[in-house]
């Protein structure tokens, strides 16, 4: 099927003088399942609705917003697959230069809380319009929220965009549930009961079976409301028991709807045989392309969901702890699909999700009664209901492999080693497989530190575990005459962190020799469990106070102890040394982080000169 319409000369080529939807996107138009518009926009297409694509507009003009004229059911916006702040800021507030899901990684192309701006622009194109908003900006701002960017609390984004219907999470039953009620005539403020939406309303009249959470105004004044709030969004997030929330924004209230439940595996291998173009409009070819369609464009998504929950991790908020898994059969004819693309070179570079090990359900009681409120399912060990068996992820990616026109398929959406070592029966099996056919050089794999205090408020295994894996991958490799490493992901600043247990994970590495290409200072995104702990210096799991670093010579410090062999770092990591008071790592001894430098070597070498 050719592109969706991008222009009011592409909707009346399809013979359409009206389109159902306007869908409008913070990024530039790519038709493949690894982008969340593309996916909403096919599933309503293969519903019969009529949908046009409006992306990256010109908030600027109004008239931008009338291209396709007044649609006959409403607007959808998305600020696209990536929060828009997060999109334009680092973790340290610079504007980043470039755009991975804009025209020629071109940066700009979007405004600033893209959601917001996108809904005003539409409400002064047109009176009366309703506006549907989702997608992962919407989703995790769906209540009050810490906003990194203003450092305050803000509104839920429902509120601040004035839009009729949030949809949060995976949205294809959402969409396809509010899509046929707005055909059959039902007003949109009349659209309340669909799990998976929220709502702002003046009367809580009509309104059953709620719990209410602390008002806007409450978690905006005090950190203690914040932590409240937070844990019950948090342990209702269970589309089997999750209740509806309420929460009050001035006169009136945000109502969201408990989640819905995961979509079946039949319907999410409807969703991957929709007909995608996989590949970015034309219309940005001369500008090069999109760069995000790169590492995606052969890629196959497996699984849906993570158990894994890591507390900076958004995906508890937004694809929930159920495990939904593709058939083998779907994604063998997705693989074989992608053999017969005239750019396909023979490698597959993914074929997992969220995290590739998960593939396939491994708790029947998460799969009746969703996940549990009160424990994680794999920290800090993993739970007795939770049942590992890599043995389908192995026998699919052999079958992926034999399929004539492939060469090589990656892993590369990261495993839980955890997960790998409790899986007594299969996952040394897994790992050989891993190494033997599925990585080149090096898996990339995220213990995010070594300290015991900072890993348990992370949601991640112990430092132990971390060990144990990187020691049966070493062995594996070694049994199979590969030299293979493990590049491990590293989170620097995050909350529990001080100074100390930078200066432990350093030792760490210069113990075992390793040298972090990659490392992240915390980023406090909207909606998840470490956000709240920086805002609030707290753990609102047991109230008590957690060490936040915030100040930027602090979050630079503990970043350089971690890279502490690199030159232009020495001054930052002799500062926190001497701060940390270990000046014993100050030395020329092989337990030293760094070497004493001379008072100045070039002021003495011209020195030397003058006197010769």
């Amino acid at each position: 099927m050719p592109f969706l319409p991008i222009c009011k000369e592409d909707m009346l080529g399809r013979g359409w003088d009206r389109v159902d939807f306007v869908y409008v996107i913070g990024d530039a138009y790519v038709d493949h399942p690894s982008f969340g518009p593309a996916i909403i926009s096919r599933v309503l297409e293969s519903k019969g609705y009529k949908v046009a694509i409006l992306a990256q507009p010109n908030w600027r003009d109004i008239s931008v917003f009338k291209e396709f004229g007044r649609p006959k059911l409403g607007f959808l916006v998305s600020a696209g697959n990536i929060d828009s702040m997060v999109n334009h800021y680092t973790a340290s507030k610079r504007m980043r230069s470039t755009d991975a899901y804009s025209p020629g990684g071109k940066a700009g192309l979007r405004p600033n809380r893209a959601t917001i701006v996108y809904c005003n622009c539409i409400r002064q194109a047109y009176k009366n319009m309703p506006i549907v908003i989702g997608g992962i900006e919407a989703s995790l701002r769906r209540f009050a929220h810490y906003d990194y960017w203003d450092d305050t609390v803000r509104a839920s984004i429902l509120y601040d965009s004035g839009a009729d219907l949030l949809l949060y999470g995976m949205g294809e039953r959402t969409i396809i549930e509010m899509a046929d009620a707005m055909s059959s005539g039902i007003p949109i403020k009349e659209i309340t009961y669909i799990n998976g939406s929220a709502f702002f309303t003046d009367s809580l009249e009509k309104v059953y079976e709620y719990e209410t959470i602390e008002s806007y105004e409450q978690v905006k004044q005090d950190k203690n409301a914040y932590c409240k709030a937070f844990m019950t969004q948090y342990k209702e997030q269970n589309p089997v028991t999750g209740n509806r929330l309420v929460q009050l924004h001035g006169k009136g209230y945000i109502v969201v709807n408990a989640p819905s439940e995961p979509i079946p595996t039949e319907e999410l291998d409807d969703v991957y045989t929709l007909p995608y173009e996989r590949t970015f409009h034309p219309i940005y070819k001369a500008a090069g392309g999109v760069p995000a369609i790169t590492e995606v464009e052969f890629s196959i998504t497996a699984n849906r969901g993570c158990f894994g929950a890591c507390s900076f991790c958004a995906l508890t908020f937004h694809q929930g702890r159920t495990i939904t898994s593709r058939t083998p059969r779907s994604i063998l004819e997705e693989a074989k699909l992608l053999t017969k693309n005239s750019n396909f070179k023979g490698y597959i570079h993914d074929v997992g999700g969220p995290t590739a090990n998960f593939y396939g359900q491994s708790c029947e009681k998460g799969k009746k009664e969703g996940a549990c409120k009160n424990r994680q399912c794999l920290s800090p060990a993993p739970c007795p209901n939770l049942k590992p068996d890599h043995s389908k992820y192995i026998a699919l990616l052999k079958q992926i492999r034999s399929i004539d026109g492939i060469k090589k398929v990656f892993v590369r959406s990261g495993i839980r080693f955890d997960y790998l070592l409790a899986d007594k029966q299969h996952g040394k099996e897994f790992l050989k497989e891993l190494c033997q056919f599925h990585v080149s050089g090096q898996l990339k794999v995220a213990p995010e530190h070594i300290s015991e205090k900072v890993l348990k408020l992370m949601g991640k295994p112990d430092n132990t575990t971390y060990n144990q894996f990187s020691l049966q991958f070493k062995q594996i490799n070694e049994a199979l005459g590969k030299e293979q490493y493990l590049v491990p992901y590293l989170i620097s600043s995050h909350p529990g962190s001080d100074l100390k247990t930078a200066i432990e994970l350093a030792e760490y590495l210069r113990e075992h020799n390793i040298n972090p290409e990659q490392v992240q200072d915390f980023y406090p995104t909207p909606g998840t469990l470490s956000t709240c702990m920086y805002y609030t210096g707290l753990d609102p799991r047991n109230m008590q106070p957690v060490f936040v670093p915030k100040t930027p010579k602090e979050k630079a410090m503990q970043r350089a102890l971690l890279q502490f062999r690199k030159p232009e770092n020495y001054e930052l990591v002799k500062a926190a040394l001497l701060q940390a008071n270990r000046s014993d790592l100050i030395g020329m001894d092989k337990k030293c982080l760094i070497r004493p430098r001379a008072i100045n070597r070039t002021y003495e070498n011209k020195a030397k000169k003058r006197t010769r």
